[in-house]
């Protein structure tokens, strides 16, 4: 059955312009770029959409703006470490017509699961759209523990799927397995999507996806459909973006700002604390991008020039 979200989920970039405001032509511009190029669905306004360094009327400007330019999923990153805030989020993001709520672990403050399952199930309450709940303890400072899981599905019907980022693969198997029919399982981390994907994950929430869609859409039908050489085959020439789309050195998103510059598809300006791509990782993107597609023409798979 096809996922209810879609397999191949972008986290989309915020495009800024020079005075650090939103780029509201940007914005439709890369929707529209990720659509025509392999995403079944963006969440906006995620870790790497800059959440942190947006106001409310922003996000839900963000939102909005998604909606109006694409006919596709679209999750809108609605909550933060405040339940009480999350809550006005929702109804802005119900407001303009987002499809689903991503619903981020509450960070910096560490609640304990009992905290996780009274504002996870304050949030599913709120509201009746699908919600994805995103567990990323490497941002969180706390991960979301499989009995908490477990409580959540049984109290909410509407908490239909997971955003896995914890990097724990064995972890992942136990939850796949233990919610099996009750919730679909997102690879929240590209490199480890072939793994996740042998274990039942349904799709990703990805990052590299902004240049590298159909690659994405590609794996995902091979690995599904039992494929495991092709898989392993478009996987390795994935490797390089997997390296290149986050490090210590340049963190997400600022690469992924680098290539939609180098492509032509939006600025590619930050927020600070970000700091905007430097001259060397742009040139990085150009030599990145031009292996990619050179690689995967000999397995079939397009890539496009705006």
């Amino acid at each position: 059955m096809t996922p209810r979200f879609g397999s191949v989920l972008t986290a989309i970039g915020t495009p800024f312009l020079a005075d650090g405001s939103i780029d509201e032509q940007g914005v439709g511009r890369l929707a529209q770029w990720l659509v025509a190029n392999g995403s079944d669905g963006l969440v906006v306004t995620g870790s790497t959409g800059e959440s942190g360094t947006l106001v409310d009327g922003e996000r839900r400007r963000l939102w909005q703006l998604v909606r109006e330019a694409v006919d596709c999923p679209v999750l809108a990153g609605a909550t933060t470490n405040d339940t009480a805030h999350s809550l006005r989020l929702i109804k802005d993001a119900e407001e303009v017509g987002a499809d689903g709520i991503l619903a981020v672990t509450p960070y910096y403050n560490r609640p304990p699961q009992a905290g996780l399952v009274a504002h996870f199930s304050a949030i599913a309450e709120a509201t009746a759209l699908p919600v994805m709940l995103y567990d990323i303890p490497a941002r969180t400072g706390r991960r979301i523990e499989l009995p908490t899981f477990v409580t959540l599905m049984e109290r909410h019907e509407n908490i239909v799927a997971i955003k896995d980022a914890s990097g724990d693969v064995a972890r992942a198997a136990k939850l796949i397995e233990t919610l099996r029919g009750r919730a679909e399982i997102y690879c929240g981390d590209d490199s480890l999507l072939l793994a996740f994907l042998s274990l039942g994950a349904v799709g990703v929430v990805s990052v590299a996806s902004h240049w590298a869609g159909f690659a994405f859409g590609a794996l995902v039908s091979a690995a599904l459909s039992g494929d495991l050489e092709r898989a392993r085959r478009i996987n390795r020439n994935l490797l390089a973006s997997y390296e290149f789309e986050s490090s210590e050195l340049y963190p997400n998103p600022i690469p992924t700002k680098a290539m939609m510059g180098v492509l032509g598809v939006c600025s590619d300006y930050t927020r600070s604390p970000l700091i905007d791509p430097p001259p060397e990782l742009r040139e990085q993107a150009r030599k990145l991008y031009a292996e990619l597609e050179h690689n995967l023409a000999a397995e079939g798979i397009g890539m496009a020039h705006a």
